[in-house]
């Protein structure tokens, strides 16, 4: 691939990873959500504000561990990736939950804008898998769940 048109891909999936397109960023979804709400389940809702974020966070992390890790260690599904309760245990908990999002979402965006990184070879210890192919895998999971952060938020009434 040419170096510029790599260069290129490279900045489009950093920019598909933090939201700079067609759908809300983490940053705004989660921007003045009152405490008292993030563990409230509106009605129709089958999640929490808190429940969304802990998700996204914990898949997140996981993604990014098989994508380096050779030791990966693959989750229980579903019960691994979704929290125990609906709502954080504090807001000191839901500020961890952010800091460790933003940290491993940074940590998957310079893994795909190193140029030493191979987007396109198969993780060893994965079955056909690339560094590509997960870093999109984040971007549609974050996407999805961030609109129904937004869709939550709006059924509580804190989203303009």
């Amino acid at each position: 691939m040419k170096m510029q048109t790599e260069s290129s891909l490279r900045q489009h999936v950093v920019n598909l990873l933090t939201s700079k397109g067609a759908h809300a960023d983490f940053e705004a979804a989660i921007k003045g959500l009152p405490a008292t709400l993030r563990g409230r389940r509106p009605k129709g809702a089958e999640h929490s504000s808190w429940e969304i974020l802990e998700h996204m966070r914990i898949a997140q992390h996981d993604i990014l561990d098989f994508s380096v890790n050779p030791k990966y260690k693959a989750l229980a599904w579903p019960e691994e990736y979704w929290p125990k309760t609906k709502a954080p245990a504090s807001a000191a908990a839901w500020n961890r939950s952010v800091q460790a999002f933003r940290k491993d979402l940074k940590a998957m965006c310079a893994l795909v804008a190193n140029e030493s990184t191979d987007l396109f070879a198969k993780i060893p210890h994965g079955d056909g898998q690339t560094i590509l192919r997960e870093a999109l895998l984040i971007a549609d999971h974050n996407a999805y769940h961030l609109g129904e952060l937004v869709l939550v938020r709006r059924l509580l009434g804190t989203w303009k």
